[in-house]
């Protein structure tokens, strides 16, 4: 019978090894490259310009002359080309000054914006308008329109801006894409990255636990049949 167990224990053990050693092999490179990497450095903190300089938001028109039929539930004074704008109930741009409503980032604008939070005198490549983005877009879950900088740049650096706001929204580059693609494995949320709630997470991780008991279970099983020979 203690046989018997032990053979059936070795099989579940040595079945399940080989069937989560994959994923526990990519659970442990992505883990070892996310302890070794600065991830501030991963989000492009140094490529932004910290530093910048806006004129004071003065002589601002008041928000109810915007416009007699617009209703605002939500307001927000920022700066696009460090010029004061409101961006109201998330969806229109007023000029804070004169009250006039803008219309969406154009390409040269957007690229000003984004040499204006981008650090560097890096020349530009090429600006792409983006209406949609995939699951797994770097620019997965932000506003869209968006303009798309691509910079050139030795890490393929790529600044994104919300076409309607003018918001600098993100920043991208080689060292973030490869966290991402290590993440995607790490999550095991191969549909868009992110969940950690996902089914197939939860399995391995119950395979996981069953592969570390039944280990325990064979480790001391051979030690009591050692003892008794």
């Amino acid at each position: 019978m203690r046989k018997n167990n032990q053979y059936y224990t070795r099989k579940i053990h040595r079945f399940l090894g080989v069937f989560i050693g994959i994923q526990f092999l990519f659970w442990t490179l992505s883990g070892l490259y996310f302890s070794w990497t600065d991830i501030d450095e991963i989000h492009g903190d140094h490529f932004h310009n910290v530093h910048m300089m806006h004129m004071t938001a003065s002589n601002l028109v008041e928000p109810s002359a915007l416009d007699s039929t617009l209703e605002i539930s939500t307001l927000e004074l920022r700066f696009v080309r460090h010029q004061p704008y409101y961006w109201v109930n998330g969806e229109k741009l007023y000029n804070a000054q004169t009250g006039e409503l803008h219309g969406e980032i154009t390409e040269e604008q957007a690229k000003e914006i984004a040499q204006i939070y981008i650090k560097g005198d890096y020349g530009i490549k090429r600006a792409e308008y983006l209406t949609k983005t995939g699951s797994h877009h770097e620019y997965r879950g932000r506003p869209l329109p968006a303009w798309a900088i691509h910079y050139d740049h030795p890490e393929n650096l790529t600044a994104y801006i919300d076409a309607k706001s003018g918001n600098f929204e993100r920043v991208r580059h080689s060292s973030w894409r490869v966290f991402d693609f290590l993440w995607m494995f790490h999550t095991m949320d191969y549909a868009g990255r992110d969940n950690f709630n996902n089914f197939l997470l939860r399995s391995f991780s119950l395979f996981g636990m069953l592969t570390i008991v039944s280990g325990f279970t064979l480790f001391f099983m051979t030690t009591k049949m050692k003892r008794k020979s």
